[in-house]
Formats: C-alpha cells, structure tokens, sequence
C-alpha cells in the first residue's frame, strides 16, 4: 500500500512541474523583480533589520512600559 502511495505521489508531482506554467527560470515566481540589485539589496536589508530587531524593540518598549508604571 505505500509503495503505490508513493508512486501515485511521484507521477502527481512529476505532472504538475511538466505541466505547469513555470519553466524553471530562477527568480520566476519571486513577488518581486531581480532585475535592479539596488533594491533587492534595500529590500534583503529592511526585511532582516525588522525580522532580527523587532523582538527587541518589543521587549524594549514593554520594559519601558513596566517601568513607567513602577517608577
């Protein structure tokens, strides 16, 4: 019962990569365009700044909101 699984698996995928639109092009189903490198430089640099710094200024403004209360 798994081996058939798994070949009715396989033939699934193997259709829907041949029959689907995107040929393998790198960067064709990205939401955003690859052909400026300035702004994919901006656009890596914000989304790891907010990614990587936002828990810490959470953390932050939650501390100063406890110690606003307390002092």
């Amino acid at each position: 019962m798994l081996g058939r699984s798994s070949v009715i698996a396989r033939n699934f995928s193997q259709s829907m990569v041949r029959f689907s639109g995107h040929g393998g092009v790198p960067g064709e189903n990205l939401p955003f365009g690859l052909t400026n490198k300035y702004r994919i430089t901006a656009l890596f640099t914000i989304g790891c700044v907010l990614g990587f710094g936002s828990p810490f200024l959470i953390v932050r403004h939650q501390l100063l909101k406890k110690c606003s209360v307390i002092c």
